[in-house]
């Protein structure tokens, strides 16, 4: 059994229909991280499981509440997507025929074009790729994509995290090397739909430079 996680933080004008998308293709757990608006309420109007996490903590803890509210389930794999419309659900079973080979990725992660990104995006990321590829010793094309599939044994490792924000989804990435674990890629839509962004640049930026930091002392470490 699969099942997709979505993180929601105040997207009550947009959760409704990545719910009743997603739905086509997967059960789905909607943890909606604090909000003040109807997120929750919204995604159980169209069909989400949904967990209610107060105060807001911020994504990587939303994202640890559902992975293991749904290992608890017996899930076999956790398809993670955004709440806000900018992954988009039609592209689910791109995710589930890349898990088909044998043996199965451990993470597979929806590859982004930058170039279809704003200016100021592109070169954040493409800064970010190379400093985080440069830390873990690997090209990591895209490390900030929250659209992925994670194997059980993958997210059974993460939830020992402490990290609160997006910088648990990159530090993912080094949790699954040092597991010694495989990382595939799928193509994805770039899309920016308008909707507001929850990230504070400056936070960002320094967030961003302490987890590639942590990336390069963890990723030759093997997980205990």
């Amino acid at each position: 059994m699969i099942v997709a996680v979505i993180p929601g933080y105040n997207e009550a004008p947009r959760i409704g229909a990545v719910v009743l998308e997603a739905r086509k293709h997967l059960p789905v757990l909607v943890v909606d991280d604090g909000s003040t608006d109807r997120t929750a309420e919204v995604a159980r109007e169209a069909g989400a499981t949904t967990i209610e996490q107060r105060p807001n903590q911020g994504k990587g803890a939303a994202l640890r509440l559902g992975f293991a509210a749904a290992l608890q389930d017996g899930s076999d794999a956790i398809l993670t997507l955004d709440a806000d419309g900018q992954h988009d659900p039609v592209e689910i079973p791109r995710f589930l025929a890349a898990a088909t080979t044998e043996p199965p990725p451990d993470l597979i992660i929806g590859q982004r074009s930058f170039r279809a990104m704003p200016p100021v995006r592109r070169l954040s990321n493409e800064i970010g790729r190379i400093a985080f590829s440069w830390a873990v010793g690997r090209d990591i094309p895209d490390n900030q994509s929250g659209y992925r599939l994670v194997s059980r044994r993958l997210a059974e490792a993460t939830l020992a995290s402490d990290e609160p924000g997006f910088a648990f989804e990159v530090e993912q990435i080094t949790t699954c090397i040092r597991m010694g674990g495989t990382i595939a890629w799928v193509p994805i839509r770039t899309i920016y739909a308008g909707a507001p962004s929850h990230i504070r640049p400056l936070a960002h930026i320094r967030e961003f430079v302490r987890i590639v930091r942590q990336a390069r002392r963890d990723v030759r470490r093997p997980i205990a």
